[in-house]
């Protein structure tokens, strides 16, 4: 094998100074929705907020002087950028890293932060990717993968260890993009726990991984990516991971935005861990096969945390609307002084609280003597919702069709 146990447990000497191992923590909540034990694997707590540090820290450490002066380059949606950034300053090393104009802006500014040098290029981590190799052909700096080199494998594998450290699951999900982390756990795990199922969980915007086993080849999705998930996002999977996959990781799982966000949220209120779009995706892979972990052991990696928070926002709104805790209604009111207050009275008589309004009187659609009123309200749930829809009829209201 390219990547042995040997390779894992020599990076986790490498890292025992650096990155910090990160506790199982149990989930009362989560056991009971998927109906086993579950433990969740917080990465997003490692130093850079993902556990990118292992792999990257490992690489730098094998650096050889003269390799050192010449300095290294990466390509990075930003948690790999992150931890090379972090690395390479420990070691001493000047390093560059390329990332799409499309990442994240908290995880540019994090980058640059660590004291290197951040260059924007490319619409996507493919494109990126290019731009660094093309840097790197140029400066000769030594080009440190994100995901396809053995040592950065090695040292994602040092979860693995870590997570046998404190129990034997029956099965462990973990997201995959590149494949680093997946491929690294599987090798771990099945040399020292065959019987455990490594399960792979991937964006459906960027399914590489079912690709690539549809192929039995490393293989690229063949389309842009599109995923709130920018950590999964390399549109491709890398040729040493999927060598090391290939038969030591049982199936690939398949999550939408809305169920990764709904697991984002999940784990936000009910663990208060703050996981990324990358982060959820393996426990919305696991509540989307709850039925198969069903009385089983579970481990679920939450492989970083560093969000955009904007895109916090939009993922929290989303998901409250679906839960029925924020909801829209549009009401037809007439057009008279005071009349607003009313419906303001009403509404907090049911227990909602409002958001947000918005009045509008010159609507085409709205008879002459109307205004319809869109009220974003903050509510309980379903039941919730049905109630305030009761009493605003009983008060005379007219609800409109718009939502």
């Amino acid at each position: 094998m390219i990547v042995t146990l040997e390779d894992i447990e020599a990076a986790r000497r490498c890292l025992v100074s650096v990155a910090k191992p990160t506790p199982l923590i149990r989930s009362a909540t989560l056991s009971a929705m998927i109906g086993g034990e579950v433990f969740v694997k917080p990465e997003n707590l490692q130093k850079t907020g993902s556990f990118k540090i292992r792999g990257a820290y490992n690489r730098i450490a094998s650096l050889s002087p003269e390799e050192k002066r010449r300095g290294v380059i990466a390509a990075s949606a930003g948690n790999h950028g992150q931890a090379l950034a972090y690395a390479a300053t420990c070691a001493g090393v000047q390093a560059t890293v390329v990332m799409p104009t499309t990442a994240a802006i908290a995880k540019i500014l994090a980058t640059r932060s660590y004291g290197q040098k951040v260059v924007l290029e490319g619409a996507d981590y493919q494109q990126a990717r290019a731009a660094a190799q093309r840097i790197c052909d140029e400066s000769g700096a030594i080009f440190i993968d994100a995901y396809d080199d053995p040592l950065v494998v090695a040292g994602q594998g040092t979860i693995g260890l870590e997570i046998l450290d404190e129990l034997e699951p029956d099965a462990i999900l973990a997201p995959v993009g590149g494949g680093g982390l997946l491929a690294g756990i599987a090798v771990a795990l099945s040399a020292k726990s065959p019987r455990t199922e490594v399960i792979g969980v991937e964006a459906a915007g960027s399914a590489q991984l079912s690709a690539s086993l549809a192929a039995d080849a490393a293989a690229s999705i063949g389309r842009p990516v599109d995923t709130i998930a920018d950590g999964l996002a390399t549109g491709r999977i890398g040729a040493i991971p999927f060598s090391l996959i290939r038969g030591n990781v049982s199936r690939a799982v398949t999550v939408d935005d809305f169920e990764i966000g709904e697991a984002l949220l999940l784990i936000l209120e009910r663990m208060k861990l703050l996981a990324e779009g990358a982060g959820a995706a393996a426990l919305a892979g696991a509540l989307k096969i709850a039925g198969d972990l069903s009385g089983k052991r579970v481990v679920v990696v939450v492989s970083g945390g560093n969000i955009d928070i904007n895109l916090l926002d939009r993922i929290i709104g989303h998901g409250l609307s679906k839960m029925g805790r924020l909801y829209r209604i549009a009401i037809n009111l007439r057009d008279r002084p005071g009349e607003l207050g009313k419906l303001a009275d009403e509404i907090g008589k049911s227990g909602a609280n409002v958001r947000s309004i918005d009045h509008n009187r010159t609507r085409r659609d709205v008879p002459i003597g109307r205004a319809r009123v869109v009220l974003e309200l903050e509510t309980r749930g379903p039941d919730h919702v049905a109630e305030i829809h009761a009493s605003l009829r009983r008060a005379g209201y007219e609800i409109a069709e718009e939502s």
